[in-house]
């Protein structure tokens, strides 16, 4: 069975006459219509040979055609002419104006009477309202949908700003500890820094104590190196040397 799909138009013609409502069941390559004015009803039947005839004389494909043609009788546009007019033994014309390459054109197709004008319109008015009840359930669908996501989205929401909270308590704690971590290893720096400086003031001190003994160690090494060389100098010299060195006066004297 080829797939098909339903419209139901309510078409405001003008204010000399009252609305009509167009149902159009759509092919791939043949429509429908059926159309009602509340009292009276008219059909028409867009065949595929007709539908590809019309498509051939406007340059289009036969599926261009039903779509513009679905488009059109869908929805009632409001920078279209609809008009349904009379044309002789109980027959309606229905026409539609649109643009194409700037150039306003129109199509219309002829309705016959329905045999059965209350069966027509019953049809109508059935599809009406089995659509008005589809409509309502999906609608009590979405709107249950909306809730609930609107519950979704309020506790994502709370556990959000939870999630935060908690966040913020956190890093303020893992900064504190942080802080007296810092500030430990600072004062910890600071000692060692103190100690340091001490060694290094001590061990100069220590230095220069070193130098000064090692100055005076060198003194009396000379003076014993003097000693050493006079004691082996009167060592080496013969004995009557050393009694004249002996016997030599030390000093000067006077006449």
């Amino acid at each position: 069975m080829e797939a098909s799909r339903h419209t139901c138009l309510k078409l405001d013609i003008g204010p000399d006459s009252g609305p009509v409502f167009v149902k159009g069941t759509w092919y791939n390559s043949h429509f429908e219509l059926l159309i009602t004015d509340g009292l009276n009803a008219w059909s028409c039947n867009g065949s595929e040979e007709e539908v590809k005839d019309r498509a051939f004389q406007w340059d289009q494909s036969v599926s261009e055609y039903i779509q513009l043609a679905e488009r059109y009788l869908g929805f009632q546009h409001p920078e279209s002419v609809y008009g349904f007019n009379d044309a002789a033994n109980g027959h309606k014309r229905l026409s539609w104006t649109f643009e194409r390459e700037g150039t306003k054109l129109e199509w219309r197709w002829k309705c016959r009477p329905s045999s059965n004008s209350k069966q027509s319109t019953a049809l109508i008015l059935d599809f009406l309202m089995d659509s008005n009840i589809r409509l309502s359930e999906e609608v009590v669908k979405k709107t249950q949908l909306s809730e609930k996501l609107k519950e979704e989205a309020e506790k994502c929401l709370a556990q959000s700003e939870k999630f935060c909270s908690e966040k913020a308590e956190f890093e303020t704690a893992v900064y504190e500890k942080f802080l007296r971590v810092l500030n430990s290893k600072k004062a910890k720096l600071r000692e060692l820094r103190d100690r340091l400086s001490k060694q290094g003031a001590s061990g100069k001190l220590e230095e220069e104590d070193e130098e000064v003994s090692t100055d005076k160690t060198e003194s009396f090494d000379e003076r014993s190196d003097d000693e050493k060389g006079e004691d082996e100098l009167s060592k080496d010299l013969p004995s009557s040397s050393k009694n004249i060195l002996a016997s030599r006066p030390h000093g000067r004297k006077r006449k």
